[in-house]
């Protein structure tokens, strides 16, 4: 292959690419963000928490919550408390995942760590009940937030963060088409503990690819009879390289 030679400066210095063109992104505004399967809305106290703690006292247990900064919730009260706090957390612009089957509220996520003037932002506090774990909402609902960012927004690069012991979040990173980029050692403490954090991203040049296999996916002739896909996300993201 041929060698790709990096621009340089004046003192024969290699630079990244020139963006002269590059303006700051606007910041999200809270809104709704409609789909197929789910509708994301802003987090709002009154029409959602009921739902959302009915709805992750479906979990037998806290391991859900084992690797978040909250949680688990022992009372309707409790959660309340927390979802006042989060809906209103300065920047951080929290979602309640509607399931348009029911209109009922199954889970949240969160856009944050929002860089308007380099274009980066990030996707956490990601809290899915067992209503949404393993549906296609889960994978709509993240590809809503993508989507806002990448075509709505015009951000460059979206990011994902872990604990680096969490294995179904970094699987689910992986499966979504995020990039592993590295560990970032001792970079949190949380819950008397320290973490370890795995840094994911995906790239606005990566996105069309991602688009165009998310947007296969979630189509209707991708699932049969029973709501069983016919092809996975991994390989719909092969094809369209």
């Amino acid at each position: 292959m041929p060698t790709t030679h990096p621009t340089t400066n004046l003192y024969d210095q290699p630079i990244g690419d020139a963006m002269p063109q590059w303006t700051a992104r606007p910041l999200p505004t809270p809104g709704p963000l409609p789909g197929r399967f789910c509708r994301l809305e802003p987090l709002d106290v009154a029409r959602h928490a009921d739902d959302l703690f009915a709805a992750y006292s479906q979990a037998p247990d806290g391991r859900d919550w084992t690797y978040m900064p909250v949680g688990p919730f022992a009372t309707l009260a409790d959660y309340r408390a927390h979802a006042a706090q989060a809906a209103v957390a300065p920047g951080f612009l929290h979602y309640a995942v509607i399931d348009l089957r029911t209109g009922r509220a199954v889970g949240t996520l969160a856009l944050m760590r929002m860089d308007p003037a380099n274009g980066v932002i990030e996707v956490g506090f990601v809290a899915f009940s067992p209503l949404l774990k393993r549906t296609p909402i889960s994978t709509e609902a993240q590809f809503l937030l993508m989507q806002y960012a990448f075509d709505g927004l015009g951000y460059r690069r979206f990011e994902w963060k872990c604990d680096s012991l969490n294995a179904p979040s970094m699987a689910a990173a992986r499966r979504l088409g995020f990039q592993f980029e590295g560990i970032f050692r001792q970079a949190v403490v949380y819950k008397a503990r320290n973490r370890d954090t795995a840094w994911y991203s995906i790239l606005d040049t990566e996105w069309p690819v991602l688009r165009s296999a998310f947007t296969q996916w979630l189509a209707a002739s991708n699932f049969d009879a029973q709501g069983q896909q016919r092809q996975s996300l991994t390989h719909l993201r092969s094809l369209s390289v």
